[in-house]
């Protein structure tokens, strides 16, 4: 992500889920880029400073003193920051200004006021391959999708001859996907993502939709139901009784719980007004998301949850009527364990088994590790 960015822009927004490293990258490109620090300036808008002062009394004196960049973090937590954003853009041409936002819903809904002056990036967590890199195991550049199909035997074959990569994998899928892993043993990295969690349900969804604790208690309820199903298909009539909510209350809760980045919804392959209004299929939006809630994981929907994470960076992924998923209206995917086979998409073209405990695979069956080297 950090070479992605094009920082010579004058208005950069980055947003991710709350801990994939959003501050982080800010403070390296200052320490990378800027030997004068008087130039850059990185603030937290959630400081009581700014109770009494505004961004752009900041701004000001930051330019007037030869400042020439200026780093916010947590813009919403401040209230009015996209209009002084604008006044600021208009008002001094020669700062540059990047800021980055954990509420997701806040930031969408927000953010399209700037979209004339502003360039976005979207952080994502770290992939199974940047994973091996920040634990020294090994370092690799990213690969295709038509790559690994095409080629996996060679790609997986020349990396398990350097590492052992299953029991990394393992590793990954419970407490890989964000980067404060490095900050604390495995009891600590649960909880810690836990309150990250709670947060987006107790403080970032309410803020945008003045939910009553009540419905604030059936989302709860809702995450920890999701994380113990097997990869689940959607019943709505069943899930509405279960947690005693209409149709329309839980397909829009669902749909703020994946703009949050907690959930994915997939949907089939039909097209219209059907397909925005029921999800075929509900996974996390990552692995580890599910360790955090739930001391009993289902293996299927693990496997399935990690393929989604991996492959929805950049490729558009449907719930197929035969098989876990099709990828990009093109490529049909079934995902299970070592013993998976093609029995479910036998004689269907561009098919293929993602395979779980397997170091290399063969023909069409490839081990599902390898999707984790995407990007």
């Amino acid at each position: 992500m950090y070479n992605a960015i094009h920082w010579q822009e004058r208005l950069i927004g980055i947003k991710g889920a709350r801990g994939v490293g959003k501050t982080t990258i800010l403070l390296q490109h200052i320490h990378d880029c800027f030997p004068d620090r008087k130039k850059a300036l990185y603030v937290s808008l959630d400081q009581l400073w700014f109770s009494e002062h505004s961004i752009m009394e900041l701004a000001e004196y930051h330019y007037t003193h030869g400042g020439t960049h200026l780093f916010l973090d947590e813009v919403h937590r401040y209230q009015g920051w996209v209009r002084e954003l604008k006044n600021i853009y208009d008002s001094y041409p020669e700062l540059n200004v990047v800021f980055t936002g954990s509420s997701l819903l806040e930031l969408d809904s927000s953010v399209a006021d700037l979209s004339r002056r502003c360039r976005m990036y979207e952080m994502k967590g770290l992939s199974f391959r940047e994973y091996l890199s920040f634990q020294n195991a090994i370092s690799l550049q990213p690969v295709t999708l038509i790559d690994i199909l095409d080629k996996h035997e060679q790609i997986a074959a020349s990396l398990t001859a350097q590492i052992k990569v299953l029991p990394l994998f393992e590793e990954y899928l419970s407490r890989g996907y964000y980067p404060f892993y490095h900050e604390t043993d495995a009891e600590g990295f649960r909880e810690r993502l836990e309150r990250i969690v709670m947060t987006v349900l107790e403080n970032d969804i309410p803020a945008m939709e003045n939910l009553e604790y009540e419905t604030i208690y059936k989302t709860k309820r809702l995450m920890v139901i999701l994380a113990e199903m097997v990869p689940f298909t959607l019943n709505v009539t069943t899930l509405c009784s279960t947690l005693g909510m209409s149709r329309n209350q839980l397909i829009r809760l669902l749909s703020l719980l994946e703009r949050s980045a907690l959930i994915r919804q997939l949907f089939t392959e039909a097209k219209g007004l059907k397909q925005l209004v029921k999800p075929e299929k509900i996974l996390f939006e990552n692995p580890n998301l599910m360790y955090a809630l739930s001391p009993q994981v289902e293996a299927g929907t693990l496997r399935e949850t990690f393929f989604a994470s991996m492959l929805s960076h950049s490729h558009k992924l449907q719930a197929p009527k035969v098989g876990d998923f099709l990828v990009d209206g093109s490529f049909l995917f079934e995902i299970g364990g070592k013993g998976k086979g093609f029995k479910q998409i036998r004689n269907i073209e561009n098919s293929y088994v993602a395979a779980d405990g397997i170091e290399i695979g063969y023909d069409n069956k490839i081990p599902l590790w390898l999707f984790g080297l995407m990007y």
